[in-house]
């Protein structure tokens, strides 16, 4: 239902402004956007101007990120070494895939038939500066900085209005809704590291207005969207005449009128009314319009639905969505984190790889068949890889036997979409999986070049909270990943 806590004015008819504006700030059409529209639109043009005719520049009109969490052990599931010595190599053997000499875990059979839709990138590198443990490593991905404070144990404060934004709260921004859908959404609920929840996965200092539609529901069980609904003691006509006059008395409001014209007004309240109305946004959401054999290809779990959900948002113009690997990092390894201090194969033996293999090589194939690729960048990645060398300590953690620790120097993502080169690996690991051996892709890099796949100039700069200049994300397009 539409409703907000604390006083509303309210007219006869039970509608109030606020319960409009409220709508609007879920769809991410606050009056802010509407000030920035004719700035986006002069950023896209010299972005257009800078980049003219540069391979893969503003292919992307979407983003699908699968991210996850605890950080996934690179070296058992996208980069094996069969040659290495025992406590290096692990337990599982390698297989091939559709990339012509390339060879993944055995217990990821079905993406070794799909990366041919895909580019696997196996030389993510950082090195650590405050950044070993998980909240600020998943805050560097998600956004291209570093967090401002950092304690010894790699924790940070709870996000704030000062935190540098999340890459979908700038789409958001960036690229105003034409569609009465949510622009930003973020599947099944936040991130969360020990007790800090949702670090990196928000607005900062852009405001509230760009932070995620957060759904906080598992999608294996019916969903339940009342905000995207109308109250049922308001019907569609009532709710017309409603805006008619909502209408007239903002045009009577002389403050608002010396801040935006009388059109942004009008599109303002007309995009909220829309997105209640449409039931589009609503409808996105609503897996019980899929089959029964597309849910279970996906898997019959909160990850598998969350990624056909990412899919059908997608489908009806959301720009940009985070399906988060629904953990805590640091959680029990047997049923939720691909932290795997405590243990490592058994997990992903019977649990991690099970899951991500049938979810992605799902979304790849389903948007694949669809023509969604082509517009779409898919990205799955972790905030780090895990130690090459079994149960040891490389970050203060104790590790079982058979753990791994965590590993930032070197790991793997999947990429794809949007003009990726297909059925390609990018870059290579040396002969333990610890560095890069060749083409070191930084993670802000990766951010960076999905910017430029939607069409927006990394380099650009932004303001902060402050109105202190900063560029866009600290990190440089990786254009060989383009076809």
């Amino acid at each position: 239902m539409l409703s907000i806590p604390g006083r509303a004015v309210r007219n006869c008819d039970g509608v109030s402004r606020r319960e409009l504006m409220r709508v609007g700030g879920m769809l991410g059409l606050g009056l802010p956007q509407f000030l920035a529209q004719k700035a986006s639109a002069a950023n896209e043009s010299a972005a257009a101007n800078k980049y003219a005719g540069a391979r893969g520049f503003g292919q992307a009109k979407s983003v699908i990120m699968l991210f996850l969490q605890g950080g996934p052990s690179h070296i058992d599931i996208w980069d094996p070494k069969p040659n290495a010595a025992s406590n290096i190599r692990g337990e599982f053997k390698p297989i091939p895939t559709k990339i012509k000499g390339t060879h993944i875990s055995e217990h990821m059979p079905m993406m070794a038939q799909a990366l041919d839709k895909a580019t696997l990138i196996r030389s993510m590198s950082y090195t650590p500066n405050g950044l070993f443990n998980h909240t600020a490593a998943i805050y560097q991905m998600l956004t291209g900085y570093p967090p401002d404070k950092v304690s010894p144990s790699g924790q940070l404060e709870p996000p704030n209005g000062a935190d540098f934004p999340n890459i979908g709260s700038h789409i958001s921004k960036m690229k105003p809704m034409t569609e009465p859908v949510l622009p930003f959404v973020e599947l099944p609920r936040p991130l969360q590291e020990s007790g800090i929840i949702g670090k990196g996965g928000a607005a900062g200092f852009l405001g509230k207005a760009y932070d995620p539609y957060r759904m906080y529901q598992d999608p294996v069980k019916p969903i339940q969207l009342e905000d995207l609904s109308l109250r049922k003691d308001v019907p569609a006509d009532r709710l017309k005449d409603r805006f008619a006059l909502l209408k007239g008395i903002n045009h009577s409001m002389p403050e608002l009128e010396k801040a935006l014209d009388s059109y942004a007004i009008d599109e303002y309240y007309g995009k909220a009314y829309d997105l209640v109305l449409s039931g589009k946004a609503r409808d996105a959401f609503d897996l019980s319009k899929e089959k029964d054999t597309m849910r279970e290809r996906y898997g019959l779990h909160t990850f598998g639905q969350s990624t056909l959900m990412a899919r059908r948002l997608i489908e009806a113009g959301t720009k940009f969505v985070q399906v988060n690997w629904p953990s805590v990092a640091n959680g029990d390894p047997e049923t939720a984190s691909w932290d795997t201090h405590a243990a490592n194969f058994g997990p992903l033996k019977n649990l991690h790889c099970p899951k991500l293999d049938r979810s992605l090589s799902a979304l790849l194939e389903d948007m694949d068949q669809r023509g969604m690729l082509k517009e779409t960048m898919v990205v799955a990645i972790g905030e780090f890889g895990r130690s090459p060398k079994i149960g040891v300590s490389t970050s203060g953690n104790s590790n079982a036997p058979d753990g791994r620790d965590h590993w930032p120097y070197c790991y793997s993502a999947v990429v794809a979409g949007a003009g990726i080169a297909r059925g390609v690996q990018y870059g290579e690991s040396d002969a333990t999986a610890s560095s890069p051996k060749e083409k070191p892709v930084h993670p802000n890099d990766l951010l960076a070049t999905v910017y430029y796949a939607l069409g927006v100039d990394p380099d650009m700069e932004i303001r902060n909270h402050l109105n202190q200049p900063r560029e866009l994300v600290k990190g440089k397009i990786v254009s060989d990943l383009f076809g």
